[in-house]
């Protein structure tokens, strides 16, 4: 199988992006960091759009990303984060076929 990039973009409610921001490190960023399924994960802030958030995703492969969303970290999430936002993210679901790898 081959990997699995996906990104995805919030439109948070006027002035709320440092509460979603919240929610997301609370539940977001220590599943994501336990995730042997995530390769790579970029929480973005938007430098033209104060209620703009994007993170950018590349897992394993599909599978890993259908399981991802079945978490009780990712339930949690959208479960607390909905009410902040403007409504459904939108997701782009794409396949690498090129990367740079950074240096340790």
């Amino acid at each position: 199988m081959s990997q699995v990039a996906v990104i995805v973009t919030h439109q948070t409610q006027p002035g709320r992006r440092e509460e979603v921001r919240a929610v997301w490190e609370k539940h977001m960023a220590p599943a994501v960091a336990a995730n042997a399924g995530h390769i790579a994960y970029f929480y973005c802030l938007d430098d033209n759009d104060p209620d703009v958030i994007r993170a950018f995703q590349v897992y394993t492969d599909a599978d890993a990303s259908r399981a991802f969303l079945a978490t009780t970290a990712y339930t949690s999430y959208v479960a607390e984060v909905e009410p902040l936002l403007r409504g459904p993210p939108t997701v782009s679901v794409q396949t690498p076929v090129w990367q740079k790898r950074g240096q340790n």
